[in-house]
């Protein structure tokens, strides 16, 4: 940025030809004194506050059975900590290099499948948990099938469902199957279903039914947007509902979607993606509270990008960063962020990020309200290990504070928030913790928590009572004042 004042300036953006209006307010991307030690090819931000990284042999076949590890990152000191590898019966390490992953109630995240074999790729059956409090490794009862590429989804009732990505033969496992630490052998399997491809973008509706969004990794082979209702017994079929009206629908490759602020509208928005060749900027929004949901065009990005990342921020806008307009090209990298606010269906451009980032990148929300981003690997061996954190205009100004508030909290508990603002408070949210990858995130959510009465130094406020809106596990808890200004967050859990 090259002027500090909040005014708009036109800034001539040279890799478009065009003039695009460029906020000029106090936001910033700052990068790091510091790199990763490992490719972030896996990013999920831990109950701790912490960062967790994981990549596996990290695109590199050459590493397949090979020590790699892990790092939590310790985003306030700048430091790194290792943990050992899991190991399989061979006591060779367990390569999670694209695994799929989500986060338990009791904030444990789950990670499953993995990399059995390179080119052509088959999938591990193995599934382990991450336990944020030892910083430690646990194993848990494999799959089915192995999975490669496979998308997890936490469900209401805390299980956690899987499906697609790679079977051990390198075929695509269309069976999908729920984790519980009730079953027998840890997963119960359904009948086959469509051919839902690699890291298909997963979201729990309100009802407890599964919206596919049309995004994924690669092509999505006539696989439409559509609606998976689980069944009460595992020898059943789940039922497929089509959702139609989707723009571009072969350009789901690496797209973003979200569920977008707050969860209670159940209001799902893809923007971007591509094919080999090129990128789109098309953003299309789906209401899905309604009887026959179908997609409506919504305004467009202001760059057509993929290998993007859509962060929720505690402002209840959505932040896009990362990407470029062609598959794994860094010439044709997108630098500038923005921001997009549901409640006026506009974008705006922010900052330049000075790292582009393409394949294999990462961005997560941090509880000081900031956006790190990380990664990047437009080809096998060239790995992007700088650390970029960009910083939205609301950190700049006055800040409303939470003094106290509930650790833990239970579905339609009544519980109050102490702080000074009080009377200038307009929102109080849960944010649930990011786990991506791919462009890929089953796990971001806000929640609305509605306040119900206040005086000058206390707000009062109800937790939903739905399970599905707000699945159980570790929240961020903001408030935000009526300039839309979040306060940093205080960590509760939901059960």
């Amino acid at each position: 940025m090259t002027q500090s004042n909040n005014k708009t300036n036109l800034l001539e953006e040279t890799d478009l030809g065009t003039f695009i209006a460029q906020s000029t307010t106090t936001d910033k991307w700052q990068v790091l004194s510091y790199s990763a030690p490992i490719l972030p090819m896996h990013a999920a931000l831990l109950c701790t506050g912490k960062v967790f990284f994981f990549c596996g042999s990290g695109n590199d076949p050459a590493r397949l059975n090979t020590p790699y590890d892990s790092v939590v990152w310790d985003v306030s000191k700048g430091t790194f900590s290792r943990q050992a590898p899991p190991l399989n019966s061979n006591n060779q390490p367990i390569d999670l290099f694209c695994a799929g992953h989500s986060f338990t109630a009791d904030g444990l995240l789950m990670v499953a499948g993995g990399t059995l074999r390179y080119d052509p790729f088959c999938g591990l059956l193995v599934a382990l948990m991450f336990d944020p409090i030892t910083e430690k490794w646990v194993k848990k009862p494999s799959m089915n099938n192995g999975r490669w590429y496979p998308t997890l989804l936490t469900l209401g009732s805390g299980r956690i469902f899987a499906l697609s990505g790679q079977a051990k033969d390198g075929s695509l496992n269309r069976q999908p199957e729920i984790y519980s630490a009730t079953f027998p052998n840890g997963w119960n399997a359904f009948p086959v279903t469509s051919f839902f491809q690699p890291y298909a973008h997963l979201f729990l509706l309100s009802s407890g039914s599964i919206f596919y969004s049309g995004a994924q990794m690669g092509g999505n082979h006539d696989v439409t947007p559509r609606i998976l209702t689980l069944p009460g017994t595992f020898t059943q079929s789940i039922p497929e509902k089509v959702v139609p009206g989707l723009q571009a629908a072969n350009f789901g490759n690496q797209a973003a979607s979200v569920l977008l602020p707050p969860a209670q509208d159940q209001k799902v928005m893809i923007l971007g993606g591509g094919t080999a060749t090129t990128a789109t900027n098309r953003v299309n929004i789906v209401d899905l509270k309604v009887s026959n949901p179908t997609y409506v065009p919504a305004k467009s990005l202001n760059y057509a990008r993929m290998h993007h990342s859509a962060v929720l921020l505690p402002d209840r806008t959505v932040f896009v960063c990362n990407g470029s307009k062609m598959n794994e090209d860094l010439t044709q990298s997108m630098l500038p962020a923005e921001i997009y606010n549901p409640a006026t269906n506009t974008w705006t451009v922010v900052a330049r990020q000075k790292v582009p980032r393409v394949y294999h990148s990462v961005a997560l929300l941090l509880p000081d309200g900031r956006v790190a981003t990380a990664g990047g690997n437009p080809r096998r061996t060239v790995n992007e290990l700088r650390l970029e954190i960009y910083s939205p205009a609301y950190m700049s100004r006055s800040r409303p504070i939470i003094q106290s508030a509930a650790k833990t909290l239970s579905y339609g508990l009544q519980f109050t928030i102490q702080t000074p603002q009080a009377r200038n408070i307009k929102w109080v949210s849960l944010i649930r913790p990011t786990a991506n990858t791919h462009s890929c995130d089953t796990e971001q959510r806000l929640v609305d928590v509605p306040i119900i009465f206040r005086n000058a130094t206390s707000l009062k406020v109800t937790v939903t009572n739905n399970r599905n809106i707000a699945p159980p596990g570790w929240y961020m808890l903001f408030i935000s004042d009526y300039s839309g200004t979040p306060s940093v967050a205080s960590w509760t859990q939901l059960l």
